[in-house]
């Protein structure tokens, strides 16, 4: 069965990938830089839904190589999660040298415990991501997503598939970024992932007063229908497998 995670940055994001069928949620804030960490609220609001929820654990934009001070926020933020009752967390950490900063994972991956640990696309910055990989399985990570190194997964199609291959099953490998209900089913066909990530959403009405005094970018919501789409493709490409 291939699974379906939906990225959402609200409680009406979590509602609307629960009625269209998601398998999972990553939450977030601020999607529109890729994603930081989500408030203890939101992560509260999720754990009482009956889907399960990783929370991105990312305490700012921009890079992915973190100080120490960031470290400490980053534990803090995974225990809060913990707290909340989340089935897991997504981290990911760089060395100025495009390697995982392996020393900092493993440190936050201790303060996870036995939850679910995905690995994000900080991976797809790194050098050698078939090496990364094999980290990944020692450290114990659950997933990772990423891209095949490209800004778009179809257009990594080709690392994903690799990348697959050299799983065998020990870790799963999470096609995300840009992936639709368009181009779903030939990416699952080339790469043999059995999981895929996306946002599926659409842009909000604006309201001009906000914009005006500077209260945010163009709003956009979580779109139901782009997530039943998105899921329909996928069972159609599990339908049409040899068997």
């Amino acid at each position: 069965m291939i699974r379906v995670e939906i990225c959402i940055e609200t409680p009406q994001g979590i509602e609307a990938a629960h009625s269209a069928g998601a398998d999972r949620l990553e939450l977030c804030a601020s999607l529109d830089v890729g994603g930081l960490t989500p408030s203890m609220g939101l992560m509260q609001y999720a754990a009482q839904r009956p889907l399960p929820a990783l929370a991105m654990i990312r305490p700012r934009a921009g890079s992915f190589i973190f100080d120490a001070d960031e470290a400490v926020v980053m534990r803090d933020d995974i225990r809060a999660a913990r707290q909340a009752g989340l089935a897991g967390v997504v981290l990911g950490a760089l060395r100025p040298d495009r390697h995982l900063d392996h020393e900092l994972l493993l440190r936050l991956s201790e303060a996870c415990g036995d939850m679910e640990r995905t690995l994000h696309r900080a991976f797809d910055l790194t050098q050698d991501p078939f090496s990364e990989l094999e980290f990944a399985i020692s450290a114990g990570f659950t997933r990772i997503l990423t891209s095949g190194q490209k800004p778009s997964a179809p257009e990594g199609a080709d690392c994903l598939a690799r990348l697959q291959q050299q799983a065998r099953g020990r870790i799963i490998i999470l096609a995300g970024s840009g992936v639709k209900a368009d181009n779903v089913a030939p990416l699952i066909s080339q790469t043999g992932v059995t999981e895929v990530h996306a946002s599926c959403r659409k842009p909000a009405v604006p309201i001009a007063e906000d914009a005006a005094f500077g209260f945010g970018s163009q709003p956009v919501v979580t779109d139901p229908d782009a997530i039943r789409a998105l899921i329909a493709a996928t069972r159609q490409t599990e339908r049409s497998r040899p068997v």
